[in-house]
C-alpha cells in the first residue's frame, strides 16, 4: 500500500521501500529535506524494532540523511548523470533483502543517478567492511564504478540487516523482457522469505 510523506502512521505495513526519484527537488542536498517528513520519523522508529526497510537511489540518500545508515551520497565523480546496466557483486546475504543471493554472486541491476557516490570516513568504511555490512559492490573492469563511490560500494545495511540502502534500481530488473535481468526480483523474494520466517 502506498504511504504519503506527510502521514505519521505506517498503517501496519510489513516492510517499507523508499523508492528512487527526487524528493523536494533535492534542492538542498539529495534526501536532506525528505528526512524530516513525518513518515520518515515513523520508519526510523519501526526500523529500530526490526521492520525491513529498503532505500533505492533517492531512498538510500534519505536513509543516510535520517541516520539509519552511515555515510552520505554526493555528486558523481565527473559530475554527470549515469544511466546504464551495472554489474554488481553480492557481498552480504544475511540481510532481510538478500537471502536469495549467493555470496560473491554477480548480478546486473541498472543505475540511474547523478548523486550516487557513496562516501564515509575511513573508520566508518573499515567498520562496514569488518562487520559484513557492505551488501553490494560495483564489479567488472576498471571502469565498473559508475560514480566514484569509495571502495566501490553500491549498497550497505544497518547492524541488524533489516535496513538496506543501494543506489542501483532492483525494481527495474525484475523481468528479462523489460530489463537487463530478473536479479532484482530476488531482493523482493528475499524479504517475503524473511517476513514468513518472522
Amino acid at each position: 500500500m502506498p504511504l504519503w510523506h506527510a502521514e505519521p502512521d505506517l498503517r501496519g505495513v510489513d516492510a517499507v521501500v523508499l523508492p528512487g526519484g527526487f524528493s523536494y527537488g533535492d534542492y538542498l542536498r539529495a534526501g536532506a529535506i525528505a528526512r524530516f517528513s513525518p513518515v520518515v520519523a515513523e520508519i526510523v522508529n519501526a526500523a529500530a524494532m526490526g521492520l525491513p526497510v529498503l532505500g533505492i537511489c533517492n531512498g538510500f540518500q534519505v536513509l543516510c540523511e535520517a541516520g539509519l545508515l552511515p555515510g552520505a551520497l554526493i555528486r558523481n565523480a565527473g559530475l554527470h548523470f549515469v544511466c546504464r546496466d551495472q554489474m554488481l557483486r553480492v557481498e552480504a546475504t544475511a540481510t532481510a533483502w538478500t537471502s536469495r543471493f549467493a555470496p560473491g554472486q554477480h548480478v546486473v541491476i541498472p543505475v540511474k543517478h547523478g548523486e550516487g557516490r557513496y562516501v564515509a570516513d575511513a573508520a566508518t568504511l573499515d567498520e562496514l567492511e569488518a562487520t559484513g555490512r557492505v551488501v553490494f559492490r560495483y564489479s567488472g573492469d576498471a571502469t565498473a564504478n559508475p560514480n566514484g563511490a569509495l571502495r566501490d560500494i553500491a549498497g550497505i545495511c544497518n547492524e541488524g540487516g533489516n535496513v538496506v540502502g543501494m543506489m542501483p534500481h532492483p525494481e527495474h530488473a525484475i523481468d528479462e523482457l523489460t530489463g537487463p535481468s530478473s536479479h532484482g526480483l530476488d531482493m523482493f523474494a528475499s524479504v517475503m522469505t524473511a517476513l514468513v520466517a518472522a
